[in-house]
């Protein structure tokens, strides 16, 4: 019997209605799949372009220039009108709101007006003695709003204007009125007519100086409250000041009461020291200008003066230290005002800013600190006499040929200047220019100090110093797992890695600030020792253990005995560490801080960028461990194979072959986790101590940007200076983020299409 082998060919259809509705319906999973995508990356793309144009948002009107406007009052544009009262005019202001404003002039009249209208409010004469003329006016500060009268009898009036809020009917009713701080009665400062006075003081201390050319007198004035009756009772003084040996244009005196400046009508100055008040001493007589001095006024906080001279030069001065370390009237900066002469000068009310207008009525707003000038406009005729500024400096009145022009002013940001962002500024009390932020203080009349320079460092010092720890670890650490280690082991190992990024910044920084920082402090030879003994001790164990006989170290699984450095790396850092105390005391005389202090003059903090180094280094680690690892492993397997079989060692191998192609996602690694070490916030806010200095010492802390956000965002005002600055912080993370990633990449392709075609 034989049997007949056949073979059937099945007879396969690929157009039946399941096969068809399994390619469209796997033709609609690919379109769906692909328009998501297309979508997500579109949407990330929006997300970051929306990212960049809300910074470009909030920074921006930092960047806009001044303007004046006339001011508009119940739709209607306010028109010049006629000086209320009579006399010559010695002191204007506005209170708050620049809804009333105050005229004193040469007769005794204090005259409150509507700046609207002219109207007047409140009419009030002072109290002159019977025979006395007024001779002179002196003003303590424009936010104080206390000023004083010079008579022709030798004595002075002192007032302040004060306002009064009310709201009949729920309306706001401004009521001004005049307090007398020193008393009703005149005050005995000289025997002859006060041609000269200047006054300044605080609450409790004043002093007012004044007479003539050859009879200057101080007297200080110092106010007791009596504790059972409430009454305040005046202590006085009074001393006679040396001859100066200038004509006498104008004179000021420090709140302080330290130092008097004296403008002369030649363009000079004289410094005299009264802090000494029984023996005050000119220390200084200089030239000041090379024309005529026409304005001489101290900046907010009574620190600096500003003047201004005939040739329209207006300069910044105050004292600084010389070497010898005495006080030395210094020039700081110069203003651009153009060449027609200052005829007044105003000081801004809360800030370090102040307007001119010169003769040829041209209205010039600057800001000291940016050395800026923010708003050059032609607002008056030739003939403007007299400029003030409101308190908030967004109106400004302007006296011109017996007439008054209320203006609006919109400057928000005069503070803001690339040379104080950027660039070394000589703030007040420093001794020469410097780098530094600080953005408040306790008082009105602290200069914000918003140099980006100490942050910006700060952000690099600390991205280096944990690029230094994590880049070579990270690597080495990815190489060896992706190329040497068994299986095994690496599918162990690469998760656990990769699981330290998940541990949250702010517990790595609460350790390293609480607990690393005091135990590199006390350990700080130790942990010298360390970074010493560890490569040596790994060195040490891989010799010796290459030595040991074929049947020791067949005990150990091939590609396992990596394991067997822990241990090493273990009895390495506890012997540097138990070690320290003594190296400390043989080397150091028990305290190598105070070695490096004292004896190298090198700074110590206890939370440095050594602690962030370790911190932040052991947080950036994981991501480029794990970047670079992947890279690595995906070498293919074909060019190592080839590469061994051409003759070459595992290690040319490595080195010629598999890190060239590796390459572009190792650079890439770097880059994000350099990315990730400049963004980080959590662990340079809680282990720098958070110190804005310019310092490369890796034994000084730092702040760095993104810290100084997180710190300051909450307690800024909403649309403030301060604010936009913070913004314009991030948006220089941003931009500084957006141009590595750009030369990442860029650098990246060149690899790829250099080591491609290997």
């Amino acid at each position: 019997m034989s049997i007949e082998n056949s073979s059937v060919i099945p007879d396969l259809d690929f157009n039946t209605p399941a096969a068809r509705r399994g390619r469209k319906l796997r033709a609609l999973k690919d379109k769906v799949a692909s328009v998501g995508i297309g979508l997500g990356g579109v949407s990330v793309i929006i997300a970051i372009l929306l990212i960049f144009f809300y910074l470009l948002y909030e920074v921006i009107p930092m960047f806009r220039s001044a303007e004046v406007q006339p001011w508009v009052h119940n739709d209607q544009v306010v028109e010049p009108y006629a000086v209320p009262g009579a006399g010559k005019t010695l002191y204007m202001a506005m209170e708050e709101q620049a809804e009333i404003g105050i005229r004193v002039t040469d007769q005794g009249n204090i005259i409150f007006f509507s700046t609207t209208s002219g109207e007047v409010i409140k009419s009030i004469q002072a109290s002159l003695p019977v025979g006395a003329t007024i001779t002179s006016f002196a003003m303590v500060s424009e936010n104080s709003r206390m000023f004083a009268l010079g008579l022709s009898n030798g004595q002075a009036l002192v007032f302040k204007h004060t306002y009064k809020s009310t709201y009949p009917d729920g309306k706001r009713v401004i009521l001004p009125n005049i307090a007398y701080p020193l008393g009703e009665q005149p005050i005995d400062v000289a025997s002859t007519a006060l041609e000269h006075l200047t006054i300044s003081g605080s609450e409790g201390s004043y002093a007012l100086i004044g007479g003539n050319q050859e009879n200057l007198q101080a007297i200080f004035i110092s106010q007791t409250e009596n504790m059972f009756t409430g009454d305040v009772e005046l202590e006085e003084s009074t001393t006679k000041l040396p001859d100066l040996g200038i004509k006498i244009k104008k004179m000021l005196l420090m709140p302080d009461l330290a130092w008097l400046f004296v403008a002369g009508e030649s363009g000079k100055m004289a410094v005299v020291n009264l802090r000494n008040q029984d023996a005050p001493v000119i220390t200084q007589v200089l030239q000041a200008s090379s024309s005529k001095i026409t304005t001489f006024d101290l900046l907010l906080g009574g620190n600096a003066l500003l003047l201004g001279n005939a040739e329209g030069d207006v300069s910044e001065w105050f004292l600084v230290r010389d070497d010898q370390g005495e006080w030395q009237m210094t020039k700081i900066r110069s203003f651009d005002t153009g060449n027609t002469s200052v005829s007044d000068l105003a000081i801004e009310h809360r800030r370090k800013g102040f307007a001119t207008i010169d003769a040829a009525g041209e209205l010039r707003l600057y800001n000291t600190t940016a050395n800026v000038n923010v708003l050059a406009e032609k607002v008056a005729q030739a003939n403007a006499s007299m400029i003030t500024l409101a308190p908030r400096a967004n109106a400004a009145l302007i006296e011109e040929g017996g007439k008054l022009t209320l203006l609006h002013i919109d400057n928000e940001h005069p503070e803001v200047s690339w040379s104080s962002l950027w660039g070394k500024v000589w703030y007040e009390g420093y001794e020469e220019p410097k780098y530094v932020w600080q953005s408040s203080a306790a008082n009105n009349d602290f200069e914000p100090k918003f140099s980006l320079m100490p942050l910006a460092f700060g952000t690099l010092k600390a991205a280096f110093y944990a690029m230094i720890l994590a880049t070579p670890l990270a690597i080495c650490g990815a190489i060896y797992t992706a190329y040497f280690m068994v299986p095994t082991l690496r599918r162990k190992v690469k998760p656990f890695i990769e699981l330290m990024e998940a541990l949250p910044t702010v517990i790595l920084g609460f350790l390293a600030g609480l607990w690393l920082a005091p135990f590199m402090e006390e350990n700080l030879p130790g942990i010298f020792v360390t970074l010493l003994m560890i490569p040596l001790a790994v060195l040490a164990f891989a010799y010796a253990w290459a030595q040991m006989p074929k049947q020791i170290r067949w005990l150990v699984p091939d590609g396992w005995d990596a394991l067997l450095l822990i241990p090493v790396i273990m009895l390495a850092t506890w012997f540097s560490i138990s070690i320290s105390p003594s190296i400390e005391l043989t080397l150091f005389d028990g305290n190598m801080r105070h070695w490096l202090t004292n004896d190298l003059g090198i700074a110590y903090d206890q939370r440095n960028a050594m602690v962030i180094g370790i911190a932040m280094g052991f947080a950036i680690i994981p991501t480029i461990f794990s970047i670079t690892e992947d890279a690595i492993f995906a070498v293919p397997k074909h060019l190592s194979y080839g590469s061994l079989a051409l003759g070459a060692t595992p290690w040319q191998t490595l080195t010629r072959v598999v890190i060239p192609t590796a390459s572009p996602g190792i650079f890439s690694a770097v880059m994000i986790g350099m990315g990730r070490a400049v963004g980080e916030t959590m662990i340079v806010l809680m282990a720098t101590g958070n110190t804005p200095i310019m310092d490369a010492n890796i034994f000084e802390g730092m702040r760095t940007l993104a810290a100084n956000i997180a710190v300051e965002m909450p307690e800024s005002e909403v649309g403030s200076t301060h604010y936009r600055i913070l913004f314009l912080a991030a948006f220089v993370l941003f931009m500084f983020t957006f141009a590595v990633n750009t030369m990442a990449e860029v650098i990246r392709q060149r690899l790829r299409n250099k080591y491609g075609s290997l």
